[in-house]
């Protein structure tokens, strides 16, 4: 055994590891770090959300059985590297997709389905809230969730007890405690930066209104206590341990860290919670959140006004299609070589795809790709339909046609990056991480061009959401002495690799005529949803 490894088995006999657990749109991640923040061990389960009654959801019992699969793998994971049960643990985060809905009544049981960041029913409701509180509220919010609940008179509102996140809703069965993380909370309702908690003079509004629908409903007491990075959010109780580990193995008393939302935990593995940074996180949805200096100006639809663990402000562009529709292209390719008798597996042939881009056109040779699997609330459309066109003079070529599905991934995104340049919001460094980057040099110089920034990729940026929740736990387990952001700069990120991506100008002139086309056919896009059902 190595000297490494020997001291990853001392720290995970001594119970100093932490364990991170992230609920991504299409996997289930447990990461497990030790004292230097270096991974462990990692376990995974795949799940996909399913569309039942015209809205999206998971089965409440996919939560845990994928949740004790993850976790099973990565205890198996232990024990093979290391020679030694995964008996106790030192800290656990959890970490899930932010927004959506999941309503309780009292006595704990679920009401209605999960309703997920996806689903682009609330319309109504997020208008309501935008124009009456002077906040922009999101289609995917909690409180438009809510209160769109409340405008439709459901049968399950008038047995309310209370509303969480999904992150909110693991960590309150795993402690017993009804808390959120700032971070994920500012996607519930928005936050009074001065409080740490939910803007006081809103929340009153937001009971106004809902009293005039529904009197004697309490708003205020719906909603998960709010708290920030480091601070107490309970323990593993003997209950929770056997949600995550049924097999009795691995002990309770482990602190938990306040539960964060996938943007949160993208922020702290890229090292991005400092004003003027912001980080880029591509999965089945994509989004970009940058650390503003101060408030804006005007209210933007096209922006979210979250915040950081620690509760600092962020302008978040949250576009619900990311990178799906690719790896289903991927996929087909996949399916093709196997065909043709060559069999190198999925990740060889994205490698070779994603190679391939960067060899086609900067423009992308005439070709457009739109990856709207859902709808896109910033360019106003409620459902959506997976397209690719071209024109007949256009040069249909491999690398174009790769080029052109990654300008997808990004194309909504610029557009809302766009309203933050004419804020004249500045920006320092952008990082990146998602398994898009995991092909070194090809989407991340893509996204420099489309974004006409620096865009810097570090080692742990496959790992995401699930590593970034584990930093959090390890900043709760040694007790948070210090600012998140100087605990991050100085103990988790000081000396770490990165690489850094300037944008080339060739691609930025081609990327931004690819744009101009990209907006202009989005008329199909529309087209394409009342056409095809």
């Amino acid at each position: 055994m190595t000297e490494k490894s020997e001291n990853a088995t001392t720290a995970i006999s001594d119970g100093h590891t932490s364990l991170g657990i992230e609920l991504g749109s299409t996997r289930i991640k447990a990461c497990l770090i030790g004292p230097g923040h270096e991974v462990l061990a990692t376990g995974s389960h795949e799940w996909e959300n399913q569309f039942v009654d015209r809205l999206w959801t998971y089965p409440d019992e996919e939560i845990w059985s994928g949740l004790g699969a993850a976790v099973a793998e990565l205890m198996a994971a232990v024990k093979a590297s290391y020679g030694t049960e995964l008996t106790s643990v030192g800290a656990v985060g959890v970490s899930a997709m932010m927004h959506g809905y999941l309503a309780f009544d009292e006595a704990g049981e679920l009401l209605v389905p999960f309703r997920t960041w996806r689903n682009t029913n609330t319309g109504v409701a997020a208008s309501e809230l935008t124009e009456k509180l002077g906040f922009a509220f999101p289609l995917r919010w909690s409180a438009s969730h809510l209160y769109q609940a409340i405008v439709d008179e459901e049968p399950h509102v008038e047995k309310l007890g209370f509303i969480t996140t999904l992150a909110g809703y693991v960590h309150w069965r795993l402690t017993g405690q009804k808390v959120l993380g700032v971070g994920d909370a500012s996607g519930v309702f928005p936050i009074d930066p001065a409080t740490g908690t939910y803007d006081a003079t809103m929340l009153e509004g937001f009971q106004a209104m809902v009293a005039e629908r529904r009197d004697g409903l309490d708003v205020a007491a719906l909603l998960p206590q709010v708290l920030s990075a480091g601070q107490d959010a309970g323990a593993l109780t003997t209950e929770g341990a056997a949600l995550l580990d049924p097999t009795g193995t691995l002990a309770a008393g482990a602190p938990v860290c306040p539960p964060e939302g996938d943007a949160g935990t993208g922020m702290v593995a890229t090292n991005a919670v400092a004003p003027r940074t912001g980080n880029i996180s591509a999965g089945t949805s994509i989004f970009a959140m940058i650390v503003l200096e101060k408030p804006l100006d005007s209210v933007h639809e096209e922006l979210d006004i979250v915040t950081t663990p620690a509760g600092d402000l962020v302008a978040m562009v949250h576009c619900n299609n990311g990178a799906s529709e690719l790896g289903a292209w991927a996929a087909m390719f996949t399916e093709f070589a196997s065909a043709m008798g060559v069999d190198r597996g999925p990740d060889a042939v994205f490698e070779a795809l994603f190679s391939a881009a960067l060899q086609g056109d900067a423009d992308g040779g005439g070709l457009l790709a739109y990856n709207y699997l859902s709808g896109e609330p910033i360019t106003g459309l409620d459902e959506g339909r997976p397209l690719f066109v071209r024109t007949p003079d256009s040069r249909l070529t491999l690398a174009n046609f790769m080029r052109t599905q990654v300008y997808a991934a990004f194309g909504t995104l610029s557009l809302g990056m766009r309203v933050l340049h004419r804020e004249g919001v500045q920006l320092d460094s952008m990082f990146a991480h998602g398994g898009m980057f995991k092909t070194a040099g090809v989407a991340q110089r893509l996204l420099a061009a489309a974004i006409d920034a620096p865009v810097t990729v570090g080692e742990t940026a496959s790992e995401g959401g699930a590593w970034g929740i584990a930093v959090l736990a390890e900043y709760r387990r040694t007790g948070a002495n210090e600012p998140l952001g100087d605990y991050l700069a100085q103990h988790v990120f000081a000396g770490a690799a990165q690489d850094v991506a300037q944008p080339e100008p060739a691609d930025v002139a081609g990327y931004e005529a690819w744009l101009d086309q990209y907006s202009a056919g989005l008329a199909i896009q529309r087209a394409a949803t009342e056409a095809i059902h």
